[in-house]
């Protein structure tokens, strides 16, 4: 089945995508319990997200589109919360600059070798850097308290150094092309 013509990996690419501002409005409504909503829905979004890797290897659904739009709905999923904190004070400004920065110069790289025919799948310091994002962006959409800012810290720092990394290996990757 191919509903709306795209095939379920792909609806399910733009479903994580449409949950970002759904995410966002409950970042800023500032209220614990919208907070706990706000992750609710992340988490969500963010198990689907091998759900249309899965569907896409299971049923040979993988397209071209969905190369690039299972990435992107990543990228914005991670970024609106993260820019949505960090405006209320609640996520370190310097690591919303650095996790924006990879994911611009990642997807114009991608974008400028896909005008010369040259695909760039994710690749598996992606998918980690992927992951531990995913892990990091509940850990501070919650309210929980100061016990939790040693292990924040920790995974936010993973979360950095994996995110710089794999922006390198993507351009290292690049150059050997």
């Amino acid at each position: 089945m191919r509903p709306l013509g795209l095939g379920w990996p792909n609806v399910i690419s733009i479903f994580r995508i449409l949950l970002a501002p759904v995410v966002v409005v409950l970042v800023l409504s500032g209220s614990d319990t919208a907070a706990g909503v706000a992750a609710a829905v992340f988490v969500f979004g963010a198990l689907t997200d091998g759900l249309d890797g899965y569907l896409a290897r299971r049923y040979a659904g993988t397209t071209a589109l969905g190369q690039w739009l299972d990435p992107l709905a990543d990228k914005i999923l991670v970024t609106a919360p993260v820019v949505a904190l960090a405006s209320i004070g609640r996520f370190p400004a310097w690591a919303v600059v650095v996790i924006v920065l990879r994911e611009f110069a990642v997807s114009t790289l991608r974008a400028w070798l896909g005008t010369r025919g040259v695909t760039m799948p994710a690749s598996s310091w992606g998918k980690a850097k992927t992951a531990v994002q995913m892990v990091l962006v509940p850990l501070y959409l919650l309210p929980l308290g100061e016990g939790a800012e040693p292990w924040r810290l920790a995974i936010l720092w993973l979360a950095v150094v994996l995110t710089v990394w794999s922006g390198l290996d993507y351009f290292w990757k690049a150059a050997r092309r």
